[in-house]
């Protein structure tokens, strides 16, 4: 063998950032496959998932545990492998790694020294989500898992509430209802899909009105399934007219809102003057009051 035909060892190893499937264990790509078959260890979010995809598919590979709790502890562990030599794959219980999953201390870890950082594309609950939803695909807001306090919930999606690009949350079952509550509250009743338990056997696409879906769900005895929601975009910069906005005031009050709250939000969504939606709000809450006390 010559010298110029000897493999020269890396100074360093290659992390690679693999997509996995969401549900249906076929939708992986041949170049995932043969990947996770040759690199020295596998970074996974749920080793015992990730065993039975890896079995599936004839892989046998080095399962490292590696998940939100102990994630920091993990990347020095794994960032020290790299520089060593040894080539590894991160992948996530289900979908593309470090969206909305474990990963990104990881990647970043290993960018700022230098370790180059491969992606092998693939699945991910968004845009699978988005290209059968049959709402605008040109733009689009990845927006995630959305705050759990209502409060912190409401500020967030008020922020929200004037982007015109498709929105696409990520939410689970136990939670879907009150978010699709919390967004009608903001954005007034748009058009949404609610996509779920995607490429499994009990796959579902509920089409409609943020009201029709949230009444769908709230019929039944549990929803089951990780769930995407996409919101069609605010479409809508005019200025309502006075009934309008004294409607869309009512409905945020409704909801809980404070007067300022409902000023904020609905100012944004109709990119108004937040002083003449204060104004209506304070005027509607007086008369409300008044009705109250004098009945």
């Amino acid at each position: 063998m010559t010298a110029s035909s000897a493999k020269k060892k890396p100074t360093a190893g290659t992390l690679f950032v693999v997509a996995t499937p969401i549900g249906n264990p076929e939708d992986i790509t041949l170049r995932a496959i043969r990947v996770l078959g040759e690199v020295d260890w596998v970074a996974a979010e749920d080793t015992r998932c990730s065993r039975r995809l890896l079995k599936h598919h004839g892989i046998s590979a080095s399962l490292v545990s590696f998940y939100e709790h102990n994630e920091q502890r993990r990347t020095q562990e794994l960032i020290r492998r790299l520089a060593e030599g040894s080539s590894g794959a991160l992948i996530s219980t289900a979908g593309t790694p470090t969206v909305s999953d474990p990963g990104f201390r990881l990647v970043t870890a290993a960018a700022k020294l230098g370790i180059p950082v491969v992606p092998v594309p693939g699945p991910t609950a968004a845009a699978a989500a988005l290209s059968a939803s049959g709402l605008p695909t040109d733009a689009f807001v990845f927006v995630g898992f959305p705050p759990k306090k209502p409060k912190a919930l409401q500020r967030f999606l008020e922020r929200l509430s004037a982007e015109e690009k498709t929105l696409i949350f990520y939410e689970s079952p136990v939670r879907i209802v009150s978010l699709l509550e919390a967004v009608e509250a903001a954005f007034s009743d748009r058009r949404a899909v609610l996509a779920r338990e995607m490429t499994k056997p009990h796959e579902e696409f509920l089409r409609g009105r943020i009201s029709e879906i949230r009444r769908n769900l709230s019929a039944r005895a549990a929803v089951k399934g990780e769930c995407t929601l996409l919101v069609a975009g605010a479409t809508d910069t005019g200025e309502p007219s006075a009934d309008d906005l004294a409607e869309a005031v009512g409905q945020a009050l409704d909801a809980g809102m404070s007067v300022s709250e409902a000023a904020r939000a609905i100012a944004g969504r109709y990119r108004m003057p937040r002083s003449r939606v204060y104004e209506t709000a304070l005027s509607l809450k007086k008369n409300r009051h008044a009705g109250e006390g004098g009945s």
